[in-house]
């Protein structure tokens, strides 16, 4: 990669689009998409840049079609609001900022009021102007009969008692004509009485003054009202005291993203009922806001059709997919497209650029913190090819990415630093440590503690397992130790395979599946046996098949009485024919086998470009690849004539299995 001093020397490219890492075809997609006005499905890990692309995609549109939304009350029937549509700029944006610039807005450079705002303003200094009239008509007329009462009262004419019901009077006046105009006032605000002055101003619901592009509405985590719109509760119904229907009507995401993007992440949150009404507005592009709790006073209230001609773009993961609506999800792939999102990147120079970018991207973004020199974005970058979990490739999960660039330039700032260096990467990488890493440390020496697991001599039936715990990006490697223990079967007609410690739906078949090795390649009558299988202490759970070569080995030694090095450790899928198959994580296991003190760990030999460990720590460890359970069998049990008559055993139909496939995939390569 071409060297740079720092950081600041990186150009950033002022457009969202532009600024999307790692994720080409995603790209190329959108743009599409924001041509041709279609929805878009992103389905990909969490931090892959779904929310920018959303974003970037509002940035695309064009917002020359704005509408704001005015709601008017309805004399003949007041729970059926009248909707108005007006253009926000019905010249167009670039005649308001030409008006703007010439200084016909207070002599700033910002958009006027949209079409919407001037119209509310006319119509509030309308109703004002009437009110004032009203009360500058009363005043006189209280004054004019306070001072002829007055002027009676000290002329004589009344004498005695008359004297005092006139000052009565004179009060009586003035405490009414003080009621009446406060009564004008109340009215004029709060809209209590039918036919009041403000009550009968329109609403605005849908404003899109000062916006220069299409807009964008994050409608994450939206509950029906905050999505589909609402009108409010109003308690005073009765005698024309309450608020008018109009002015309790309140504009829903939908609504507010007309002509721009609505943007729902993790879409499987809805519940049936808002992605069933979601449906209805895309296909409509219009809907009416209505009370959404039907205990509400608001659900007697249905406004006429409010414009909702939205893009959506929906986001989640794979999970996401068998929870959302058939006919929603048909929709968008119906007038849409469907993508789903890289998780790493190859390893190549023009893809460290891209990152030495998104580290600069960050650094402006965040705006407190230094900028990078070379040597710290290598680290970064480093650090991206040790989290993507595979050979040749670099994380794309950027968001947590981004949270070690921050820490990074937290700890130069403490340290005074002008410009972040490797030093204060390598300390951000403690400091940013996830909550599983910190879970791994405690549960580990906890287990060393109370000798959970052995790093020392030899065991019959147990074997240091390796797994992971957390996401595929935010992983932390732990030690399961796993215990096997073989009885005569408990039943005639057959035996069973008895797993206990947590297990998911995967792990549960990883280990049966062993039993196939033990039946085909052992020559052993499983039904003969009851096979307990123990993970000790997994309260945290586990799930995936990266165990599968840790309770074969656990079952044989059981089942041989031949005992198991307890200084190794071991990580791998077994496949029903014996086959070591690769697993993922395997950087972070090899990591928590060198912190419990292990001399040695078994991994598969497809792994073995997939580790990324510090060169000083890697010489702690002895890292034995495999290919097959024989391979396991020679490295893990300790050394008997059982044990070597086993891998002869074991060698023998692995290899008579090898000679059976290679025809078929020659016959099979001829067909294809």
């Amino acid at each position: 990669m071409k060297k740079f001093k720092t950081t600041d020397d990186i150009k950033i490219s002022d457009r969202l689009i532009d600024q999307v890492i790692g994720q080409d075809n995603a790209v190329k997609i959108v743009e599409k998409a924001s041509k041709q006005y279609r929805n878009v499905l992103l389905i990909g890990e969490p931090g892959t840049g779904k929310t920018m692309m959303a974003q970037a995609m509002a940035e695309l549109l064009p917002s020359a079609d704005l509408e704001d939304v005015l709601v008017y009350r309805n004399v003949n029937d007041e729970n059926q609001p009248i909707v108005k549509v007006v253009k926000t700029y019905p010249e167009g944006i670039k005649a308001a900022e030409e008006k703007a610039r010439d200084g016909h807005v207070k002599g700033t450079n910002s958009l006027p009021d949209g079409q919407g705002r001037q119209i509310v303003q006319k119509e509030r200094m309308k109703y004002r102007i009437d009110a004032n009239n009203n009360t500058s008509k009363a005043t006189p007329i209280i004054l004019i009969i306070v001072l002829l009462l007055f002027f009676l009262s000290i002329s004589g004419i009344f004498k005695g008692y008359e004297i005092i019901v006139l000052a009565a009077l004179i009060l009586g006046v003035l405490i009414f004509g003080s009621m009446y105009v406060f009564m004008i006032s109340l009215t004029r605000r709060g809209g209590f009485m039918p036919g009041s002055f403000e009550s009968n101003e329109p609403k605005l619901i849908v404003d899109n003054t000062g916006m220069t592009h299409a807009p964008f509405v994050d409608a994450t985590g939206a509950r029906a009202g905050a999505l589909l719109g609402d009108v409010k509760h109003d308690p005073l119904q009765s005698g024309g005291l309450g608020t008018p229907p109009h002015l309790r009507v309140e504009s829903g995401a939908i609504h507010r993203a007309n002509k721009g993007v609505l943007f729902i992440d993790e879409v499987a949150n809805l519940d049936m009922h808002s992605q069933q009404e979601l449906l209805t507005a895309m296909q409509e592009k219009k809907y009416p806001i209505t009370g959404q709790s039907e205990l509400s006073s608001g659900a007697m209230v249905r406004t006429e059709p409010v414009p909702s001609d939205f893009i959506l773009v929906a986001a989640g993961n794979l999970q996401d997919i068998q929870k959302m609506h058939p006919a929603l999800r048909s929709r968008i792939r119906g007038y849409g497209y469907e993508v789903f999102l890289e998780s790493s990147m190859p390893d190549t120079k023009e893809n460290e650029e891209k990152l030495v970018r998104f580290i600069a991207q960050e650094v402006k973004k965040d705006g407190k913190i230094p900028p990078f020199d070379y040597d710290a974005c290598m680290e970064i970058i480093e650090e991206a090819r040790r989290r993507s979990g595979r050979k040749k490739r670099l994380t794309l999960i950027l968001r947590d990415l981004g949270g070690l660039v921050r820490a990074a330039g937290d700890i130069a700032i403490e340290n005074g630093k002008k410009v972040v260096t490797k030093e204060d990467v390598i300390a951000a990488k403690s400091l940013a440590r996830p909550i599983e890493a910190q879970f791994v440390d405690q549960a580990l020496e906890y287990r060393k503690d109370y000798k959970v697991f052995n790093t020392t001599g030899f065991a019959v039936g147990k074997v240091n397992g390796l797994a992971v715990i957390g996401s595929s990006y935010l992983s932390a490697g732990i030690i399961i130790p796993i215990v096997a223990e073989v009885t005569p079967a408990s039943s005639r007609s057959e035996g069973k395979l008895i797993a206990t410690g947590k297990l998911g739906k995967i792990a549960q078949e990883a280990v049966k599946n062993t039993s196939a090795i033990i039946k085909r390649h052992m020559k052993r009558d499983v039904a003969s046996y009851d096979i307990h299988i123990q993970f000790l202490q997994t309260y945290e759970g586990v799930e995936g098949d990266s165990a599968s070569i840790s309770v074969a080995v656990s079952i044989i030694s059981a089942m041989e009485g031949i005992p198991v090095d307890q200084s190794v450790a071991m990580t791998g899928s077994l496949s029903v024919r014996g086959d070591v198959l690769p697993v993922g994580g395997v950087t972070g296991k090899i990591e928590a086998a060198i912190d419990a003190g292990l001399k040695s760990v078994i991994i598969p030999k497809s792994n073995m470009q997939d580790i990324y460990i510090d060169k000083d720590k890697l010489k702690k460890i002895k890292i034995i690849p495999v290919s097959n359970i024989a391979e396991v069998i020679e490295r893990a049990l300790k050394k008997s004539k059982r044990r070597d008559m086993l891998i002869r055993e074991l060698k023998q139909y692995i290899s008579t299995d090898s000679k059976e496939k290679e025809p078929l995939e020659v016959e099979e390569e001829q067909r294809q």
